[in-house]
């Protein structure tokens, strides 16, 4: 509203300035000037202010406007000013109001047909000008030579004006053409830089799925007390190195992609349980499975521990979509309660067996087998455990109220501000 406001002021000031750059061609007080194509450009060029309320005000003004100069220069008496700029006024008020009835607006596309209604609307609002001005007793005799002098201009100012909103609707399209181009562009050498990424990301996966299990291989004959080669120790060191540099490679690669000073690591909680929920989307996309998720979140409280968070949430609701078999649901929960925030994630897969349920913490223990037989590595929920423990919180492994398998992370409100 405010800016409707400003641009009809601004409309308004300009038709009035230009519209002392004038010629008299009859003798009278009616004048030729850029007050009227100045006037027809903004009603074409701003389509957010009203019309005729942009004509009734651009013509009260105008009226009031020229009045004041007469007083100020002491040509005339003001009543007499009064009645000699009072036909403008009906100019103006009659060329909105026919740009409003021919609706000439959607005819700019077409410049040929917008610069004749343009002309046609000139010559109208000119002839009820001189119509005023005759009825307010003006000796003014409406002859052959002033219909084709009111043509001429008519078609001059109008043919400009949609001459010129043309040009700068040609540069303006022009300048966004360039920007989707370059935008293009960029979002081009983003997916260039991501592919590369992502390869060096899988090898890296590769690698860490590998140290894991040789890491947890050199554990237990620890436990056992086994004699262990000294190069099972330097292979895990090489792969570590090996990943290490892969991830300095990626972090480079995304720095560049990302501005890291304008992230801001304090998200609300209904975004972050959102960025977990789009993101185990895609994972059970990628897994081909059909999974409704279902978020509810009721808290009303930001954190900066985004990345703990993130963890602990994605590991759990990725361990369900990985125990649903084809098609299921996975329901999100997050609420504040006496001074916790809770997080329950349930889900419509077999849940964990009674006999299970005591161990699923425990480091190393796995139920689940790649399609080679091979077991997962055993550590993720002992690392959500330990990432929960940390903030002085409690994962635990229960059911709801249809004896669902359900897990519960419960964390102390004040710890994640």
């Amino acid at each position: 509203m405010r800016e409707r406001i400003v641009i009809l002021l601004i409309l308004t000031l300009a038709t009035a300035l230009f519209g002392e750059m004038k010629v008299n061609p009859f003798g009278s007080s009616f004048r030729f000037s850029l007050g009227s194509a100045v006037f027809f450009f903004g009603l074409i060029w701003f389509r957010t202010i009203p019309t005729v309320l942009t004509g009734l005000f651009t013509g009260l003004f105008i009226l009031g406007f020229r009045v004041l100069i007469d007083i100020v220069m002491r040509e005339t008496l003001w009543f007499d000013s009064l009645l000699s700029h009072l036909p403008a006024a009906f100019y103006y008020v009659t060329f909105a109001l026919l740009v409003r009835i021919l609706k000439i607006r959607s005819y700019m596309g077409v410049p040929i047909r917008a610069a004749l209604f343009g002309a046609a609307i000139d010559f109208a609002s000119n002839m009820v000008e001189l119509l005023i001005r005759q009825l307010i007793g003006e000796s003014l005799i409406i002859t052959q030579e002033i219909v084709f002098m009111l043509l001429l201009f008519g078609i001059l100012r109008s043919f400009c004006v949609v001459g010129l909103y043309n040009i700068l609707m040609f540069q303006h399209m022009q300048a966004l053409g360039e920007a989707r181009r370059q935008e293009l562009e960029r979002l081009v050498m983003i997916n260039a830089s991501l592919y590369e990424e992502a390869f060096y990301l899988r090898k890296s996966m590769s690698h860490i799925e590998e140290i894991t299990r040789k890491s947890y291989e050199l554990y237990m004959r620890l436990m056992e007390s086994e004699k262990v080669e000294p190069s099972t120790a330097l292979y895990i060191a090489e792969h570590v190195h090996e990943v290490k540099k892969d991830s300095q490679r990626i972090l480079a690669g995304l720095s560049e992609l990302i501005n890291q000073e304008q992230l801001d690591l304090r998200l609300p909680i209904t975004e972050l349980c959102g960025m977990v929920i789009r993101a185990n989307e895609k994972y059970a996309e990628l897994l081909g499975k059909s999974i409704q998720f279902q978020t509810v979140c009721d808290i009303d409280l930001s954190t900066r521990h985004v990345y703990a968070l993130l963890s602990v949430l994605n590991n759990l609701v990725a361990n369900a979509v990985e125990a649903i078999p084809s098609s299921g649901w996975i329901h999100l929960r997050a609420e504040l309660a006496h001074g916790d925030i809770i997080f329950s994630i349930t889900d419509s897969g077999p849940g964990i067996p009674e006999e299970d349920r005591d161990w699923v913490f425990q480091l190393g223990f796995t139920t689940k087998y790649d399609e080679h037989g091979n077991p997962s590595t055993g550590i993720g929920l002992t690392h959500a455990q330990e990432i929960v423990h940390s903030f002085k919180g409690r994962i635990v492994l229960t059911t709801d109220e249809y004896s669902r398998t359900q897990f519960q992370v419960k964390i102390p409100s004040y710890q994640l501000f």
